[in-house]
């Protein structure tokens, strides 16, 4: 009987136990590996960091992969996997404590208070003062969601059972997201409605260089009057100067976001967390359980799960006697001149798919014969692939 395959794998920052207890005796971790299969990790930035041949896995314990070069990964054949949903039950409790912060001025009550003279009767001078905040309920007001993934759709489901209208808006939406949406969301096409008609927006896409800024001046115009703006996604999805203008002639009434700088920092009516969305002990554990659970698939397998540069696909467990995968560019032929070498080395195809994402594809082959670095070499000399695995 052949011997499994044994990989050492790599993590960058503090990876939670839970999560790592998951790994079988075939994954070993080497924190001072200098050529691992895989890396883990959470917010260390690897843009300068050299990618080893050797290395066929990033997976990132949180959902944002700005830190990843991601293309760089493509070209080197490595799948970048990341957690999407992990930490959506933190960052929806954080869009709440935002919007409650924001629509009743708490913070401005709280330092109220504690600002108050103890020698004085305090009792009184409460009742006196206490009308400076009030504030509506969120009850009856309306919630714009914009980003409908699995954490946009916890946000929309928190805010149809506060009884709020919750309209969302997703450019990206895909089927699996639609096909989840809750039918008590009014969707929209067009992310105007959603600054036109809601007392509260909540980002929750991606960064990416069609996003950047994707909030701009002609929709902060729009607003609704007195629209709180809620940002636990991404620094740089807001144009901060058109928002600084916005906020100065009360046009917004308020900004909440996860992502200070030094110029949200600055902006007025502003609540800067410090990227705390998923800062709790649940989003960690279930960040780490899902990426090693998406690695060890991945190496051990060949299956892809929640990448974000190569397809999602799956042939579940190996039932033949070998499995072999190429990542390749999504380019006409590529299939057939796989099968075309399978063929004349004589290898009998017991099962195949195909997947494609983002002009990059992935193709994954179930064999009822043997196989040798000869098939592999062959394979690799097609034009347009960037890696090829011979697993079990």
């Amino acid at each position: 009987m052949q011997a499994q395959t044994e990989y050492t794998i790599k993590t960058l920052n503090n990876i939670s136990r839970t999560g790592l207890d998951l790994l079988t005796d075939r994954f070993h971790l080497v924190d001072d590996a200098a050529d691992p299969d895989a890396i883990l990790v959470r917010s260390a930035d690897l843009h300068n960091m050299p990618l080893t041949d050797n290395i066929r896995f990033i997976g990132r314990a949180g959902a944002g992969t700005n830190n990843i070069p991601i293309d760089r990964c493509s070209e080197a054949g490595i799948v970048v996997a990341n957690a999407p949903g992990a930490n959506a039950n933190g960052v929806k409790e954080l869009v709440l404590t935002g919007m409650l912060l924001t629509s009743r001025d708490i913070l401005g009550a709280i330092k109220w208070v504690e600002g108050l003279d103890t020698s004085s009767d305090v009792c009184k001078t409460v009742e006196a003062g206490k009308k400076q905040f009030v504030g509506p309920e969120i009850a009856g007001k309306t919630l714009g969601v914009i980003g409908l993934g699995a954490t946009g759709q916890k946000i929309a489901g928190m805010g149809v059972d506060l009884g709020m209208t919750v309209v969302g808006y997703d450019p990206f939406l895909s089927v699996n997201s639609a096909l989840h949406l809750d039918s008590r969301v009014h969707y929209v096409e067009d992310i105007k409605d959603i600054f036109k008609h809601c007392d509260y927006i909540s980002l929750h896409i991606p960064l990416t260089a069609t996003t950047k800024n994707l909030v701009n001046k002609e929709l902060l115009d729009l607003a609704k009057e007195n629209l709180v703006l809620l940002n636990i996604a991404r620094g740089g999805l807001v144009d901060l100067p058109a928002l600084k203008e916005a906020l100065a002639a009360r046009r917004i009434k308020n900004y909440v976001v996860d992502f200070p700088d030094q110029e949200t920092l600055s902006l007025p009516y502003t609540i800067n967390m410090p990227h705390i969305g998923a800062s709790t002990p649940e989003s960690e554990e279930n960040s780490a359980k899902m990426i090693v659970e998406e690695m060890m698939e991945y190496l051990a397998l060949g299956n892809i799960r929640n990448s974000v540069n190569f397809p999602n696909c799956s042939m579940g467990p190996i039932n033949s006697i070998h499995r072999i995968t190429v990542l390749h560019k999504n380019i006409p032929s590529m299939v057939a001149q796989i099968t075309t070498i399978l063929a004349e080395e004589n290898m009998n195809i017991s099962d195949l798919l195909n997947r494609h994402k983002n002009g990059w594809a992935y193709t994954m082959v179930d064999l009822d014969s043997h196989v040798n670095e000869r098939l592999r070499d062959r394979l690799n000399a097609i034009e347009g692939v960037v890696r090829v695995r011979l697993i079990r």
